[in-house]
């Protein structure tokens, strides 16, 4: 995936190559009673095994990809939930801006049905995480990863899928 760092683009973190190295878990789920605090610590999480519904805060990331994202539960504070994938058309790699044009619009046709309310009227934007030419043509990677987020940057609690929010 391609990364453009900021959040507001399109775009945001950015899987490549190298997230495919680190493998690791992505357990992020909710909280329940009981639950120790080193349980809702953030955790290493791998950006190629994220799933609807899973939540994550920002992290740091390389010019051109991000390798792995810090997971939480949904339940207590947290920058982004993912609230859509896709793939696309399998083919050539269509180039960054195509990839980019299509990851955003594909993010955008999927907004409504996921969060409850349209994106012009909600208080939650999104940005996309999409491949770069070398996930696309190094391990197959066709995968859009649509990630929400609060439009003001305020911490989200709680799941927004479905919150009309």
């Amino acid at each position: 995936m391609n990364t453009d760092l900021k959040k507001g683009d399109t775009v945001m973190k950015v899987r490549s190559m190298g997230a495919l190295l680190v493998a690791l878990a992505f357990t992020a789920g909710s909280c329940r009673p009981g639950d120790s605090e080193v349980e809702m610590t953030p955790r290493p999480a791998d950006p190629f095994t994220m799933e609807v519904g899973d939540c994550f805060n920002d992290t740091e990331m390389g010019v051109n990809e991000v390798t792995e994202v810090p997971a939480v539960p949904c339940s207590v504070p947290h920058d982004n939930e993912v609230y859509a994938l896709f793939d696309l058309a399998a083919g050539p790699f269509p180039g960054d801006a195509q990839v980019d044009a299509i990851a955003g619009q594909g993010c955008y046709e999927r907004f409504e049905d996921a969060i409850g309310r349209s994106y012009d009227e909600s208080e939650i934007a999104f940005i996309s995480m999409y491949p770069t030419e070398d996930s696309w043509t190094g391990i197959g990677d066709r995968e859009v990863v649509c990630i929400a987020y609060h439009m003001e940057y305020e911490k989200l609690t709680g799941s927004v899928l479905g919150s009309g929010r």
